[in-house]
């Protein structure tokens, strides 16, 4: 039994004993929350301080390699965490989510970092667009931290996945955490926390860890500074309503429990797949962390006709979830959170009771087992029938814990209207074999839910579930759910940088942004830019290439070659009569053509061309044109060394292709990977 820290300023905070934390398995005291009272003065100036300003002399790919090698030190040192997470009720399974949903969204955000973003802390968010006739005056937007400070509020039921998919974004982004757990379960935040700090890999200050309240904090903020929260839509609504937020229009974005659906289209029959699939992603929604999970499926939305099959599908899985101590083999669900939980779940089932009905619940001999659970927060699945669907309750009061509510409905878009009832979830299924009905759907749908599931027998062969949000995909959902958005890849990384327009000349906009814009002053190389290492190449760097007249045999010649015999290239009469009135020539020969202009054909610090990115035919060649290539360095990404290749960096080369009236034929970016010099 121990006290819990706090970690503040650089050092850890608190000895005395406060309010005892019970396991939920047993309810025996696993931890206090400290008595001491927090300064959170000295917390904010440390982060605007000592923090910020270390990390901003880092950049964007030095902070994409820490939080790689952090998700690698916390995945060694796992079971340290996931011995401490069985204190809250959780399995195993449950308890994966949670560790290694949290390590494996810190692995996502350093693959992001490192693929996506540049080796400085200005990301560009083209394209540049003209402001004036003859290309001298151009605008673009740049995102660039914040120089603030990110409070991260923090819900019980995940307590590491939670803390984690929230702090990887806003590190990556340069910005400074403070985290403040739900105190039912921060005893698994502050292990993660002292393992996160005994690494040595984050910065002094980066990340800074509140047990118990908030105090004064809000108060602290200032404009450049960040609120995200997750849990219930009324804390939301209190915490965003805070008058220094309001008044320093201080962003907050909250992501809150919503009351998701799930509906099984009129399509789907007891015997199809889909019936079956539909019955597991209910049942392992409502059980999966003891359903509390704010992506759970609160109302189970089925044709009149197939209630009963439903419910007695439903009844029959959910009877044989074995309920208790997650350390005993063959348990399935393990308790909720704690006992004030408990209590509340089973006030919000009997309310959602009174207008309906209660066809699974803790009555039907529900036993949890293990030695002590008596005294723990174990709570029966339960299902309950809404036969009046639209008026039922469970459509604004949820029950956050193995509760679903099965509504019935008469034909699609009753189905559809149902779900809208929610007034805002963060994610909902639909279980269909019918394409036709999934797009039917999908307009209702993205009007009021964050995801959408389609969930068919295709799809199950790798569905990550439900209640999975993904790094890649946007976490969050409107109205009640919040109307915030988490998670959604570089998304995530945009919220902590602030967005500015920046207008000027092609070549201070390129200067801005550490990309070469076109029109800009550019570097002639006396050296061949394909010679070169990537430490020596410079964004501006450019080569004006020699020229080619394209003649007859070339298109005949590359139209034998590809295949491409279109009548634009080789049919006289045609051609005459087309827009261009004569034959052209194919736009991949120009590409072909330009690459034969400027590449440079020996052994070299070029190791690859691995893409090519926004191309444009903008004039057709015809045959008796003269092209030429502009190559220019435009933009340049590092990349952490890899054992099993020689060091190497990214470049990207601008290519325009000209004729020789000067007019644009083809524009394009192709991305090379270039050996380094120095290795490591």
């Amino acid at each position: 039994m121990s006290t819990l820290q706090s970690y503040i300023a650089g050092r850890w905070v608190g000895a005395t004993a406060a309010k005892p934390l019970a396991s939920a398995i047993n309810g025996r005291v696993v931890a206090h929350t400290h008595e001491e009272t927090l300064d959170f003065a000295e917390a904010m100036s440390f982060a605007r301080g000592t923090a910020l300003p270390g990390l901003l002399r880092t950049h964007f790919q030095d902070r994409a390699r820490v939080l790689k090698a952090l998700a690698a030190y916390l995945l060694e040192r796992k079971e340290q965490l996931y011995a401490i997470s069985a204190h809250t009720g959780a399995t195993r399974s449950d308890s994966w989510i949670d560790i290694e949903g949290g390590i494996g969204t810190l692995f996502a955000y350093a693959s992001i970092g490192g693929k996506d973003l540049p080796s400085s802390n200005v990301l560009h968010e083209g394209p540049p667009m003209r402001l004036g006739a003859n290309n001298h005056f151009i605008g673009s937007h740049v995102l660039v931290p914040k120089r603030g400070v990110a409070l991260h509020i923090n819900a019980f039921n995940f307590p590491m996945w939670g803390m984690l998919e929230k702090f990887a974004p806003s590190f990556l982004a340069g910005m400074p955490c403070l985290v403040k757990p739900a105190t039912a379960t921060s005893y698994v935040a502050e292990a993660c926390v002292r393992l996160i700090v005994d690494s040595g890999l984050v910065p002094a200050g980066a990340l800074q860890l509140i047990i118990g309240g908030t105090g004064d904090l809000f108060e602290r903020l200032d404009e450049a500074d960040v609120v995200t929260f997750t849990g219930s839509a009324d804390t939301a609504l209190m915490l965003k309503a805070h008058p220094n937020l309001l008044k320093k229009s201080i962003p907050f974005n909250a992501e809150a429990d919503s009351l998701n659906c799930a509906i099984l289209a009129p399509d789907v029959t007891p015997d199809d797949p889909e019936f079956d699939l539909f019955i597991k992603e209910v049942s392992r929604e409502m059980t999966a962390k003891a359903g509390q999970k704010c992506t759970a499926i609160r109302r189970t939305i089925v044709p009149a006709k197939l209630v009963d099959a439903v419910a007695t599908a439903l009844k029959a899985r959910l009877s044989k979830t074995v309920v208790g101590d997650p350390a005993l083999e063959g348990v399935r669900m393990g308790a909720l959170a704690n006992k004030a939980q408990q209590a509340d779940v089973a006030e919000r089932v009997a309310q959602l009771a009174k207008n309906c009905e209660l066809l699974l619940s803790e009555r039907d001999g529900f036993a949890p087992k293990g030695e002590g659970v008596g005294d723990g927060a174990f709570y029966a699945p339960t299902l309950l029938l809404a036969r009046d669907a639209s008026a039922s309750d469970a459509h604004h009061l949820e029950a956050f814990g193995p509760v679903t509510t099965l509504m019935p409905y008469g034909d699609f878009e009753e189905a559809l209207h149902l779900a809208t009832l929610g007034r805002g979830s963060l994610v909902g299924t639909v279980c269909t074999k019918t394409p036709a009905l999934a797009a039917q759907a999908v307009p209702t749908f993205a009007a009021w839910h964050g995801r959408m599931l389609v969930l068919d027998r295709e799809a199950a062969l790798e569905n990550t579930g439900h209640g999975s949000p993904l790094p890649k995909l946007k976490h969050g959902g409107p109205g009640r759910a919040g109307g915030g958005e988490e998670l959604g890849g570089l998304r995530a990384v945009k919220h902590y940088l602030q967005r500015c327009a920046v207008q000027g000349s092609p070549t201070m906009i390129s200067a801005v942004t550490g990309e070469y814009q076109r029109g800009g002053t550019v570097t002639e190389s006396d050296v061949h830019p394909f010679r070169r290492y990537f430490e020596d190449v410079e964004v501006g760097m450019s080569l004006l290439t020699h020229r080619r007249t394209v003649g007859e045999a070339d298109i005949v010649a590359f139209g034998g070659l590809s295949g491409d015999y279109f009548y634009m290239h080789f049919d006289e009469v045609a051609a005459k009569e087309s827009p261009f009135g004569q034959r052209i020539a194919h736009g991949y020969f120009v590409l072909s053509a330009a690459a034969g202009l400027f590449v440079s054909p020996a052994p070299g610090p070029v190791l690859a061309n691995y893409g090519l990115e926004n191309l444009r035919f903008v004039t057709p060649v015809a045959i008796g044109d003269t092209i030429q290539a502009r190559l220019t360095a435009k933009r340049k990404i590092d990349r952490p060394p890899r054992d099993d290749q020689p060091a190497q960096g990214v470049i990207g080369w601008d290519v325009a292709v000209t004729n020789q009236r000067g007019e644009l034929c083809a524009s394009y970016e192709i991305l090379t990977l270039v050996a380094k010099r120095v290795a490591g």
